[in-house]
């Protein structure tokens, strides 16, 4: 790059500490009151910086790269996450992509280990009931869950976070089940006491609870389907905090009011910020706001992650978070 500091426009707001450390490094456009920028801002600003840092709420697609100026040579997202980005036509157009993987591998696990408990043991329940003033003490009969010890936890997508929540159902004394693209190594099977499922369907069928800890590509779009869904036990929970677009929301949400699944914890969504109605007044359903990442440690290291990569670029490197065609 000619330019002395490379410009930089970040999307939504960031942590101070974050946005601090870019203003001595770059020259950065920040956005102070955190607005989801609009298609027309997001084209002005891939007009006219070196670098954007999005987030998952910008969709980058062909359109909007279609208009990206020549300065801009980075797409250095804050975000493990890259669904939202067409990385292959930016790859076409020079453009670089990078993400911010691992850092938030531990976060997103204990959210996960957090709905596994929840859902089953009916926690939801048992704050309305506290908060309405309804509660008349205990009884033997009462607010009645499921022990979720001995139960078989299907996880479907075994990489940082699918090994990450497997830790954790183990010394809650669940049996580790898992569909993975790749079957994990012997020695990490043996040390997670994990059984490999080839087939997505066999496993599904014979799980007491599902974790959804996959990424979003085109070939995990609506994984599970309503097909799949359906093969599930009736006694079986859902959990998810990888991305709403892996489920179809609408067959999820016709089997828990028909009663056809136990129950599902969801943090994810498949029409962010929209969630189905129908699932907002289901007892036996914990929703979130997308917050499974959502700590002060995470967003920070999330923010380190961007600027290394930016740095390195700028230094005339690859950056060591670039997004790679195998990766897709």
């Amino acid at each position: 790059m000619t330019r002395k500091r490379l410009s930089v426009v970040v999307t939504r707001k960031l942590p101070d500490a974050v946005e601090t450390r870019m203003r001595e490094l770059f020259e950065v456009r920040l956005n102070d009151d955190d607005h989801a920028m609009t298609e027309a801002e997001l084209a002005e600003a891939m007009r006219t910086a070196d670098v954007l840092v999005p987030t998952v709420t910008d969709r980058i697609d062909q359109k909007l790269l279609a208009q990206a100026g020549e300065r801009l040579k980075l797409i250095a997202n804050y975000g493990a996450g890259f669904d939202h980005i067409d990385v292959e036509t930016a790859r076409a157009r020079g453009i670089l992509v990078s993400n911010t993987p691992g850092v938030l591998t531990e976060d997103t696990a204990d959210m996960t280990m957090a709905l596994i408990l929840a859902v089953p043991r009916r926690l939801a329940e048992g704050i309305h009931l506290m908060q309405s003033g309804d509660w008349q003490g205990w009884s033997p009969t009462a607010i009645m869950g499921h022990r979720i010890w001995g139960k078989r936890l299907g996880i479907v997508g075994m990489g940082r976070i699918g090994q990450a929540v497997a830790r954790r159902a183990r010394a809650f004394g669940l049996q580790i089940h898992y569909h993975n693209r790749r079957r994990l190594h012997e020695s990490v099977e043996e040390a997670l006491e994990a059984t490999w499922w080839e087939s997505l369907d066999q496993m599904l069928a014979r799980m007491d609870i599902v974790s959804v800890n996959c990424p979003h590509t085109p070939g995990t779009f609506h994984l599970l389907s309503a097909r799949r869904l359906a093969l599930m036990k009736k006694t079986a929970y859902i959990v998810n905090t990888a991305r709403g677009e892996i489920i179809d929301e609408n067959a999820l949400t016709r089997m828990l009011v028909k009663g056809e699944l136990a129950g599902a914890g969801l943090d994810v969504f498949e029409h962010e910020p929209g969630v189905n109605p129908r699932l907002m007044g289901l007892p036996n359903v914990v929703l979130l706001p997308h917050m499974a990442s959502a700590t002060i440690e995470g967003r920070l290291d999330m923010g380190e992650k961007v600027i290394i990569n930016i740095k390195t670029f700028a230094d005339g490197h690859r950056p060591p978070d670039q997004v790679l065609p195998s990766m897709l």
